[in-house]
């Protein structure tokens, strides 16, 4: 009984939702004005969770804005009460040109009452700008505001297009919260960067890229959900381990996409943790877990497969999830292809030079005892390569990505010791060679999770846990280092509830905390938060 509850805890934002959605919240200080940059003053802490707390907050650097003219769109205005979507139209602003120096995408939402945490997405034109999931609500209601710079689908801009958005949500006599959300787009007049131009989607599998593409690169916003274990993936157990989720091959998870069958990509993806998940949402009232309510979307640079790509005809592009059961449900993919194309000419020739597999390692070895445990180990490389005949000469792109999971699962009868410790590495190198030196961009990406679930024998339960989402990114040219960054968003909590009790005698209390560290040839950015029993308590500025 109490792993159930535990469960229906832990599917937290897909119990009852099958849709998928991201970007961060604005953080608090952006909208409070220069005293909320400091530190936040010291406030009452009352003893445990009441019936409101602080509103959503991340320590994510806002969205930086250019000076300038500027012109703002409506996108979507619309309450979520059931899974039917919103749809309207869209059309470019007037009086900021066809050309931007940027664009930012703002979704404000308000929901009170008692509602799950809810995923969403928003299309223009077929193409998804964006995707998100919502906070839980107090009783007494909550605010909060998400921003991403969406300046990449200009392309998608320039013309009148449909508009969908949909957050599913079930609003019934138990679940109150109606999702209100209103989704603007500003624009800021100037010259615009080396943006993609065309912004592609699939149609019934396939993709026709223009003949003069020279830099062809896939996003895909993959994301583990839909109601059931995938939501959870990184816990999964193979048989014969007792234990309520299981998949044949065990935990290891890996997004690949193929063109017309053949691997063109390989990446790990985020093991995001919505606003309900490790069965505790007080740990994520106030902060939530790394890309919450930012999903990014993992990219595939395919530019090697462009010779291939160009001569005009559809070409089938696949994406799927190694470690999933074949026929089983849980994970969504939605792609958008960008497309850079050479303005001096009408075919770009080329050709696949390079393909080069590794093969796939994925073991799971279950070690029964007092104590049950699933070690896993498991990676990937991949290496393409391939030029174009572009109107400035031959340029050659190669691609190698190598992936690394290690994870150690441990958990007791009944469930009622639930712990991980994983680790998964992307690291990517993408060097272009042409005309002058070459210039190799080598990113590195580390995501952690350690954590653990205990259930007491007095029903409490309590849950510990750490999350980490690094990133380091180097672009070198002629053996130099010409740009360079650094990203450590690192998340911290311990909550503790009663279960089997209503909810007024849950005395529920929880510390959270995240410091979100950025560096490189940009500047820095360094901003720490903490919230006590839903009460921001700390809110830091260093740089």
């Amino acid at each position: 009984m109490k792993r159930r509850i535990v469960m229906s805890m832990l599917a937290g934002a897909t119990l009852l939702a099958s849709t998928l959605l991201g970007a961060s919240p604005v953080p608090a200080a952006e909208s409070a004005g220069p005293a909320a940059r400091e530190a936040a003053q010291p406030a009452d802490v009352p003893a445990e969770f009441g019936t409101d707390w602080h509103d959503p907050v991340t320590a994510a650097p806002p969205v930086t804005r250019p000076s300038g003219k500027s012109c703002q769109v409506t996108v979507a205005e619309a309450q979520f009460r059931d899974f039917t979507p919103y749809k309207g139209t869209y059309s470019p602003p007037d009086g900021c040109g066809g050309r931007w120096s940027k664009v930012v995408l703002r979704m404000d939402g308000k929901v009170k009452g008692r509602q799950y945490d809810r995923l969403g997405y928003l299309h223009i034109g077929g193409v998804e700008i964006f995707r998100t999931s919502t906070p839980e609500p107090s009783p007494d209601g909550i605010e909060w505001s998400v921003e991403k710079d969406v300046t990449r689908y200009s392309d998608t801009f320039r013309g009148d297009r449909d508009v969908e958005m949909l957050i599913g949500n079930v609003v019934d006599d138990t679940y109150t919260g109606v999702i209100d959300v209103k989704v603007t787009l500003t624009f800021y007049a100037g010259r615009p960067a080396a943006n993609p131009d065309r912004v592609l989607t699939l149609r019934d599998g396939t993709l026709t890229t223009p003949r003069n593409s020279e830099r062809i690169v896939a996003e895909v916003y993959a994301t583990g959900s839909g109601g059931g274990c995938e939501e959870f993936w990184y816990l999964a157990a193979p048989d014969p381990a007792p234990y309520s989720c299981k998949t044949a091959g065990g935990p290891y998870r890996e997004v690949q996409i193929k063109v017309d069958g053949q691997l063109a990509g390989i990446a790990a993806p985020f093991p995001h943790v919505w606003t309900g998940g490790w069965s505790n949402p007080f740990l994520w009232y106030v902060i939530p877990g790394p890309r919450a309510f930012d999903v990014k979307p993992i990219e595939y640079d395919l530019t090697p497969f462009a010779g291939l790509l160009n001569d005009g005809r559809p070409h089938r592009v696949e994406v799927s999830v190694v470690g999933l059961t074949e026929g089983q449900s849980g994970w969504s993919a939605p792609v958008n292809v960008l497309v850079w194309q050479d303005a001096e000419r009408a075919h770009v020739t080329g050709k696949l030079t390079v393909h080069r597999a590794g093969e796939l390692a994925n073991s799971s070895t279950y070690t029964p005892g007092s104590e049950h445990r699933v070690d896993t180990r498991g990676g990937h490389r991949l290496t393409v390569a391939g030029y174009v005949d572009t109107s400035h000469g031959r340029v050659t792109t190669t691609v190698r990505r190598s992936l690394a999971n290690d994870s150690a699962h441990r958990w007791t009868d009944g469930e009622n010791l639930d712990a991980l410790d994983a680790t998964w590495k992307d690291d990517q190198s993408v060097t272009v060679d042409g005309r002058g030196p070459a210039r190799t961009t080598r990113t590195q990406r580390t995501y952690t999770m350690d954590g653990s679930i205990v259930i007491g024998a007095d029903d409490r339960l309590r849950t510990v846990l750490t999350l980490g989402d690094r990133a380091a990114v180097v672009t070198t040219q002629d053996g130099r280092r010409t740009h360079w960054s650094r990203v450590d968003d690192t998340y911290t909590g311990d909550a503790a509830w009663t279960l089997n009790v209503p909810r007024d005698q849950r005395h529920a209390v929880g510390t959270t905390s995240e410091r979100y560290r950025a560096y490189g040839s940009d500047g820095c950015h360094d901003r720490s938060l903490t919230s006590v029993q839903g009460v921001l308590t700390e809110d830091r500025i260093r740089c």
